[in-house]
């Protein structure tokens, strides 16, 4: 019997650690978004950037260091983003992939296509959003529906079952009795 109490504590240690531990990351991430941020400043002044494995040339914008500025200013709040979306505990917290979606379609853009961002990422995010929209509505209503007013819906449910069941028997019940007499007569 003790052995199964060891257990159970164990188990919250773990969770209570691993809790903690995820806590921490998070919190250390948060607090070095701003160094993050301002990285842009650590890059070269020119259009070419030379890796190690990759050569890029921006040829809209004439420094690199403005495309990072904009990289930075697009990426911090999409991890910050992120980061709320997967720790919100709220019942909206769908509702955050429609900005988490429209900085990833900005930051694409800004890679790949290397020209003015902020354009047609709105046509990219409509369809996003006419799905997430009226998800969220339906949850809300779900949950209005149940802690305003009262309404259980399964409870409605199980009600017209036991109603329609109730109705299925007294259909049987009075066929049989039609039986009875058609025999009687």
């Amino acid at each position: 019997m003790f052995k199964t109490f060891r257990k159970v504590d164990q188990s919250n240690k773990t969770k209570k650690s691993r809790s903690l531990l995820i806590g921490s990351i998070v919190a250390v991430i948060i607090a070095l978004t701003p160094l993050i941020f301002y990285s842009y400043k650590f890059f070269p002044s020119g259009s070419t950037l030379d890796l190690y494995f990759y050569t890029y040339e921006s040829k809209y914008q004439l420094s690199i260091i403005t495309v990072m500025w904009l990289f930075m200013a697009k990426f911090v709040p999409l991890v910050l983003l992120v980061l709320w979306f997967f720790t919100c505990k709220h019942w909206w917290y769908h509702v955050l992939l429609i900005p988490i979606a429209m900085y990833v379609f900005q930051v694409v853009s800004l890679i790949y296509e290397d020209r003015f961002i902020d354009e047609v990422e709105i046509f990219w995010l409509l369809p996003i959003m006419i799905v997430v929209i009226p998800f969220v509505y339906f949850i809300r209503l779900k949950l209005f529906d149940k802690h305003v007013l009262g309404i259980d819906l399964e409870a409605m449910d199980r009600e017209l079952k036991a109603y329609k069941e109730k109705e299925l028997k007294e259909k049987e019940r009075l066929q049989k009795d039609e039986m009875a007499n058609e025999k009687l007569s």
